[in-house]
C-alpha cells in the first residue's frame, strides 16, 4: 500500500506568513496560554506557553503559483495557526489531527475542486489512506487538502505519490 505524506505549510511560505499573511495583514504573535491549537507548520497541537500566530493562508493559491495553474474562483484563504517563530517542522509521519471527522477535498492540476470525501473514522478501514488511494486513483486529481468538517479549516496537503 502506498504511504501518503501530510505536508505542512512550506517553510518559504511560513517565513512570509510570519511577517504578513495572505490577506495582507501584519502577523501578530501571541502566547498560547492554554495550548491545543492545531499548528500547520509542524502538524501538531500547541502546548501552553508557546508563541503562535493566527494567520490567513491561501494554500491552493500558493500551490497554483508553484505549478502555473489558475484556480479562479476556487482560490480561497482561511485562518491557520503557526508558530510565531521558526520551528523544526513535523517530527513524525502518519495523519495528524486525526481525532475528528475530516474532509479530503480533491483538486485538479488546474486548481479546480473535483469533489471530496468525508472521513468518519480515521482509525478504521475507511480511513485516510483509503480516502487518499481513492482520490489518487483518478488521474485528474493532482493533490488533496485535508480539512476540518466543522469549520472547513485547511489542516494539511497531500500530493500525488
Amino acid at each position: 500500500m502506498t504511504t501518503y505524506t501530510a505536508r505542512p505549510v512550506d517553510p518559504r511560505a511560513l517565513k512570509e506568513l510570519r511577517g504578513a499573511d495572505d490577506a495582507g495583514r501584519r502577523t501578530v504573535p501571541v502566547t498560547d496560554e492554554e495550548g491545543g491549537s492545531p499548528l500547520r507548520c509542524c502538524l501538531r497541537r500547541s502546548t501552553p506557553g508557546e508563541r503562535i500566530a493566527l494567520v490567513s493562508y491561501a494554500p491552493l493559491r500558493r500551490w497554483a503559483a508553484e505549478h502555473g495553474a489558475d484556480p479562479g474562483a476556487y482560490d480561497e484563504q482561511g485562518p491557520v495557526f503557526v508558530h510565531a517563530d521558526e520551528c523544526p517542522g513535523p517530527d513524525g509521519d502518519g495523519h495528524p489531527f486525526a481525532n475528528a471527522r475530516r474532509t479530503v477535498r480533491r483538486y485538479s492540476a488546474d486548481g479546480h475542486i473535483l469533489g471530496g470525501r468525508l472521513v468518519e473514522d480515521p482509525a478504521g478501514p475507511e480511513g485516510f489512506d483509503a480516502a487518499f488511494a481513492e482520490a489518487f486513483a483518478d488521474p485528474a486529481v493532482a493533490l488533496v487538502h485535508v480539512r476540518a468538517v466543522e469549520y472547513g479549516c485547511f489542516l494539511y496537503e497531500v500530493r500525488r505519490p
